[in-house]
């Protein structure tokens, strides 16, 4: 046997395409923002490195400057110039400067400590941030006096402070990013939602066509790529209705064929064969009269013709009523199915019990809508005398204002087979008389016995 794929054993759990769309929005509005986070870091890199130079220039001037002064006041050349003139101004949190001499000999620094409340960046970030941007590398400005060197000037942010504080401000950009993401998920989902709405319409109008109500049409929407698929819609559905009433027109006609045909054969063997049938009958009365008088050994075999005929007969009668039904028009439908059950129940002979229940005015339908049910009702308990072996059998016909429903049910002995009706059951005449008035039929066997089978059709009121 062959072994089924598991890719296509069962479809895929389908995703809310509103929640795929805002996740792929997320996605890339996470992209976006992880990309401004790491050009804030590379800015920040920058803006400390800037800091630093304009820092060490300004240490580099100041003492050039102090030292330009030593000469003019004659002061000694090996004074070491004053860090903290130049200090109060420009120290901030993890900060140093110092001033090396030409030979690289360390004469003075001051260093600013961190902040109390300087906030420890992770360990992942902190070896990321000193992979990438190399914190802490000082900053060398020369100095120049008189155009020649006089030392180096030196401008250093402490490594940790650096990486806290950008650890701080890009925690708080991500957590900005975060709630922005998390508004921008809600805003993307909200309006999704509400430019989806109309396929709600769409699935319903769908559903509609599924249970065969052609008469669904889709209103037209704002968003063109949905207002064609309306049109479209709306263009099968109209189609289809039209295909159906010219299906179910033609099924009529073909109903009206046969019902023509049935009443034109019945009247063939009522006139031919039943007219054959009543004189072999005579002919056999006549027989035994005479063999009883004159030979009696043949008035067995006279009787045995007689009964034979009127046993042809009795079957004759009963092809007859199916093939051509009461006069429904001079009856009335209430009438013909009473008598229908009547006769059933005198066939049986108590083996089998039908009942009957008409609600509604049944008698002011169309003719050709009685006729059907006559004849769906006539099938149904046919099919339910011969193959049910059912004790009782219930017909029920109700005329509601919005449906008519017909039903014959019955206790019939639990099958071991499928629950499917069996092929040769009249099904298909019956669906096609139903289908032809705009109804539904449905059958239901029940595993513990029994079945019942039900037609529905729309009312479309008495007859004018």
């Amino acid at each position: 046997m062959r072994q089924v794929p598991e890719s296509v054993a069962g479809p895929a759990r389908a995703i809310d395409l509103k929640l795929r769309l805002a996740l792929r929005v997320a996605a890339l509005a996470a992209v976006c923002f992880l990309a401004v986070a790491a050009y804030a870091l590379f800015d920040s890199d920058r803006v400390n490195r800037a800091k630093a130079i304009r820092i060490a220039e300004i240490v580099a001037k100041d003492i050039s400057l102090q030292r330009a002064e030593a000469q003019w006041f004659s002061l000694s050349s090996d004074r070491t110039p004053d860090l903290q003139r130049v200090a109060t101004p420009l120290m901030e949190p993890g900060l140093c400067i110092a001033y090396r001499d030409n030979i690289g000999d360390f004469r003075q620094g001051i260093c600013s400590g961190a902040l109390a409340d300087d906030t420890v960046a992770p360990e992942s970030f902190a070896a990321l941030y000193r992979a990438v941007f190399h914190p802490g590398e000082p900053i060398s400005m020369p100095l120049l006096i008189e155009g020649k060197a006089g030392g180096v000037a030196v401008a250093t942010f402490d490594p940790a402070t650096q990486i806290g504080q950008s650890w701080r401000e890009t925690s708080r950009l991500l957590s900005i990013m975060a709630f922005a993401l998390a508004g921008l998920c809600l805003a993307v989902y909200a309006a999704l939602a509400r430019a989806l709405r109309p396929t709600h319409a769409i699935r319903a109008g769908l559903s509609q066509l599924a249970a065969n109500d052609l008469s669904a049409r889709l209103p037209s929407f704002d968003l063109a790529e949905l207002s064609a698929i309306s049109d479209v819609f709306n263009a099968l559905a109209q189609k289809l209705q039209a295909t159906l009433a010219e299906r179910n027109a033609l099924t009529r006609k073909l109903i009206a064929v046969q019902d023509e045909e049935r009443r034109h054969l019945a009247r063939e063997l009522h006139d031919e064969f039943g007219q054959s049938l009543t004189a072999i009958a005579a002919q056999a009365a006549a027989a035994a009269h005479t063999a009883e008088r004159e030979y009696p050994p043949l008035l067995g075999e006279c009787r045995g013709i007689s009964r034979t005929t009127a046993g042809m007969m009795e079957t004759l009668r009963g092809t007859l009523v199916r093939l051509r039904p009461p006069d429904i028009e001079e009856l009335g439908l209430t009438l013909s199915l009473e008598s229908l059950v009547a006769s059933w129940n005198g066939f049986e002979k108590g083996r089998t019990r039908f009942g009957i229940a008409i609600i509604g005015k049944v008698d002011e339908l169309p003719s050709s809508v009685c006729a059907s049910l006559y004849r769906i009702a006539q099938e149904a308990i046919t099919n339910a005398a011969k193959h049910a072996q059912a004790s009782c059998v219930q017909l029920r016909l109700e005329a509601g204002h919005a449906d008519i429903v017909l039903s014959v049910e019955d206790d019939g002995e639990a099958g071991s087979g499928s629950l499917a009706p069996k092929a040769g059951m009249g099904l298909l005449g019956m669906q096609e008389r139903v289908v032809s008035l705009g109804g539904t039929l449905r059958f239901e066997r029940r595993a513990a016995g029994g079945a019942r089978l039900v037609a529905s059709i729309p009312n479309m009121g008495a007859e004018p």
